[in-house]
């Protein structure tokens, strides 16, 4: 008699966490309602009300003024508005304004948006390096603004990195950007919901993040942005969001990530708490097989609690990824594919770790809904799986012997 199937144990919630209850209850009334937040007869005031009241829950968790809160339909729009439209509303002041700063180990979002304008309009990029924790030094941005803040366009670096969890000093690096007159921008999607954030206090000129990281709907996100930051539109039509952002306003998804966002600040330290333990339980179960090693930063407080990456030596993570999926695991790799040829993950490559390091490695990331029986699961079943990966991984290298290669069938 076959035993029943195992759930799904869902440890990669960086990527989308699943709606919260009562975003999706929000979401949910907020659809059923008619009316265009445009609209001047009254199901269309009812339908800005909620927006706006939207955009004042959002801007009160994240120490914004509403004004400064712009929806987008994500965290990709959020940072291509970000660097494409401060870049050029600084540039066409002044032409000698080529200049962007950016860390080494940033979203493609972000990356992507700097060398389009580079191949667009000359920018010239400027890449700060990160060490092996994943940290930016400041001191580092420091040089180079002294030297060229008059050139420069802005700055953006990530509040927490995606991969490792690296909280990088955003504070610091915006005082400098503000005391060289250079307006720096963050990439928060992972930070908010998961580490204090305020948006007033870090000096920021702009912020971006996105619902589906702390339990809204995928499709909606926000750009924060100061009433003084000159930025040029990507998106022309009806003058929506202070004139930088037209379109129809997607209500539904701002009431639903203006819920989640509420629910996931007032409810952030017992939260963290409680993934950081269940992080550390994770952790203790990966490490203890050999040539396994945790990356990102050693002091908790310095890492998102919910992500643990851990580089597994001699095999290869896509292997390790596929081999838990058909266990009903599901976590990623820290590897992106592009036109189905797996490459090594810039992140880990920017850290100093070896190409075979960085493919070899994976990320688990946990949320609200992780618990101490999936990480039973895990330990159940990764021991073999590793096995098996391992043992793929010496027989395409060709580090076993001929006999043995030829007689594997794993």
């Amino acid at each position: 008699m076959s035993s029943s199937p195992r759930a799904t144990v869902y440890l990669d919630n960086a990527a989308s966490q699943a709606m919260l209850p009562v975003a999706l209850e929000a979401m949910i009334h907020a659809l059923t309602l008619a009316g265009n937040a445009s609209s001047l007869h009254g199901s269309g005031r009812r339908t800005r009300r909620l927006l706006e009241e939207s955009r004042e829950t959002i801007a009160a968790a994240l120490g914004a003024r509403p004004s400064e809160v712009l929806f987008t339909s994500g965290g990709t729009e959020a940072d291509n508005l970000a660097v494409k439209g401060i870049f050029l509303a600084r540039h066409r002041a002044d032409p000698r304004r080529r200049r962007i700063v950016l860390s080494a180990v940033e979203h493609h979002a972000i990356l992507d948006s700097a060398e389009w304008l580079a191949a667009a309009y000359d920018a010239e990029l400027v890449i700060l390096p990160v060490d092996a924790q994943g940290f930016v030094d400041p001191d580092d941005l420091r040089r180079d603004l002294a030297e060229h803040a008059e050139h420069t366009a802005l700055v953006s670096v990530m509040w927490a990195n995606n991969e490792v969890g690296t909280i990088e000093p955003i504070a610091e690096l915006a005082a400098i950007g503000s005391e060289f007159g250079v307006p720096v921008h963050s990439d928060a999607v992972q930070a908010v919901g998961h580490v204090p954030v305020d948006f007033a206090a870090s000096q920021l000129s702009a912020m971006s993040l996105a619902a589906h990281k702390f339990g809204g709907p995928q499709g909606i996100g926000v750009l924060l942005i100061g009433r003084d930051v000159e930025c040029v539109p990507l998106a022309h039509g009806g003058g929506h969001e202070r004139d930088l952002r037209s379109g129809t306003q997607n209500v539904a998804g701002a009431v639903a990530m203006a819920a989640a966002l509420r629910y996931s600040v007032d409810h952030l330290t017992e939260a963290a708490a409680s993934t950081s333990a269940l992080a550390d339980r994770l952790t203790d179960v990966l490490l203890a097989y050999p040539d396994t090693v945790r990356n990102g930063p050693a002091d908790p407080a310095l890492r998102l609690p919910g992500i643990v990456h851990v580089t597994f030596e001699h095999c290869e993570g896509d292997s390790l990824l596929m081999l838990l999926d058909a266990q009903g695991v599901e976590c990623s790799t820290g590897s992106a594919c592009t036109a189905g040829v797996a490459q090594a993950s810039h992140v880990l490559l920017a850290m100093g770790l070896s190409m075979e390091a960085a493919r070899g490695s994976l990320r688990f990331s946990l949320g609200p809904a992780t618990s101490l029986d999936d990480i039973a699961v895990v330990a159940d079943v990764f021991g073999p799986i590793l096995d098996r990966a391992r043992a793929a991984g010496l027989v395409g290298s060709g580090r076993l012997p001929i006999a043995v290669q030829e007689g594997s069938h794993a």
